[in-house]
């Protein structure tokens, strides 16, 4: 069996990372068993979804590196083709139009409620062996129901959550078709899983609800079953459900935040399920390891002090030039001209071990451009009393020193701090304030080189 699985967002938001999971995992199963992947946008509906969440959508996929096999497919698109199936399913009899005005259905549901039931359809436009149908009002379009079984089980086995059976019972006849002929969300998804012979559904577990609904259209259409496997939810760090208002949710944040792609890849995978130990794979690695009776049926928590450090070790691990373009709009943006100064990939080399996120990495090189301005308590503990004499001393001294790099900075510190009397934090920190504007820098002679000398002493002595 050609394996083929989707990944089907609505564009009505941005790509959420529970989304990148699910595309993660879909496309890591096809290209395992060398299927094939395929990304379809699910817009029917037509006043939520926008252009600007379908560009989300799509650069999001992009930015996290997940290709896709074929697509993107638009349900906006197949309008057609949903018609011809719920003709199909009408002169079968599995579907069969329904008069209900909107205010019928509100007052059935009010009397409901009031006894307690459970608010559904009661099914009086079903058509039944012997069973007079109402009149049809004058003035009132009808929706499209799909008739559903009224008896038995439907069950399957969960590739993620093992078996699961729902009872016939607990569902109602699902609207597949609006008045004005618009078809719905579980009708379209069962005609596209058809259509584009999708072996494998794997999805989110808010979805399992939804999957008797569609096994009942597919068997009704003799079409045949895919294996379902549902992915567990992820949580915060409280346990609670993810939400834009408390966490970032969105790729767009990640990718803000300073984010590596490939490391929000990494921690993605390792959210419900795992390798042993394994902490930091590549995606070649995880498409080897992966299989879905690995994946946990339980949500995860999302640790952000973990995922941070994995951040980390991806950007250590990093191209020194990827990382320099990466962080030169960050600089632009703060107003740090990069053009006249040292290689921005050098001065990425030497901060990159001391940060976890893009972000930092971008403030941690302002100083070799840009001269920072000491906090007053920097000021008072490392440039009082006789330091800035001292400093103007070393300054003359560097400005002899034949060679200017690293070794020969270093060199001269030993020597200086004898005959000063003082202990090397009493140089270099001063050091680095008055060079840096922090007390917090990388190994200071390796600074020193990369700023220049020019540059050096002009700080030293402005």
């Amino acid at each position: 069996m050609m394996i083929r699985t989707r990944f089907a967002p609505s564009p009505t938001g941005y790509l959420h990372i529970g989304g990148v999971r699910t595309a993660l995992f879909s496309w890591a199963f096809a290209k395992k068993h060398g299927g094939t992947f395929v990304l379809r946008i699910e817009d029917t509906d037509l006043e939520r979804s926008t252009p600007e969440s379908v560009k989300a959508i799509l650069d999001g996929m992009n930015w996290v590196g997940l290709d896709y096999d074929e697509g993107p497919f638009y349900q906006t698109h197949r309008f057609e083709r949903y018609e011809e199936v719920i003709a199909h399913l009408l002169a079968s009899g599995h579907a069969y139009h329904c008069y209900m005005s909107r205010e019928e259905l509100d007052a059935l549901r009010a009397e409901q409620e009031a006894r307690g039931d459970k608010p559904r359809y009661d099914r009086r436009w079903r058509p039944e062996a012997g069973k007079v149908l109402p009149p049809v009002p004058a003035g009132i379009k009808p929706v499209v129901r799909f008739k559903t079984p009224l008896d038995g089980v439907v069950a399957w086995d969960d590739a993620v959550k093992g078996r699961i059976e729902i009872g016939n019972v607990e569902l109602d006849d699902l609207i597949i078709a609006r008045p004005d002929g618009s078809p719905t969300y579980n009708f379209c998804v069962v005609v596209d899983d058809w259509d584009m012979a999708i072996t494998h559904v794997i999805r989110g577990d808010d979805h399992v609800n939804n999957t008797p609904r569609q096994i009942n259209i597919l068997k009704a259409l003799n079409a045949p079953l895919p294996v379902y496997g549902h992915l567990p939810m992820i949580l915060n760090e409280d346990g609670q459900k993810m939400s834009k208002r408390r966490d970032a949710v969105s790729v767009v944040d990640y990718a803000d935040q300073g984010i590596l792609p490939e490391a929000l890849l990494n921690y993605l995978a390792r959210l419900g399920w795992g390798h042993g130990d394994d902490e930091l794979f590549s995606m070649a690695e995880f498409v080897e390891w992966f299989t879905l009776e690995a994946v946990s049926p339980s949500a995860s928590r999302f640790n952000h002090e973990k995922f941070l450090w994995l951040n980390a070790q991806y950007i250590k691990a990093a191209d020194n030039t990827r990382l320099a373009g990466l962080i030169a709009p960050r600089l632009s943006a703060a107003g740090i001209d990069t053009a006249h100064g040292p290689a921005l990939a050098a001065v990425v080399a030497l901060v990159k071990e001391r940060v976890q996120e893009l972000n930092t990495l971008a403030d941690e090189c302002h100083y070799f451009y840009q001269k920072l301005h000491p906090s007053a308590a920097d000021l008072d503990k490392h440039l009082s009393g006789d330091a800035p004499a001292r400093m103007a001393r070393f300054a003359d001294q560097l400005e002899a020193v034949p060679e200017w790099n690293a070794e020969a900075i270093h060199g001269l510190f030993k020597p200086f701090c004898a005959a000063e009397g003082i202990k090397m934090g009493q140089l270099g920190m001063p050091l680095r304030v008055l060079v840096c504007g922090t007390a917090q820098t990388p190994s200071v002679d390796a600074v020193l080189t990369l700023i220049g000398r020019e540059e050096v002493l002009r700080r030293m002595r402005a």
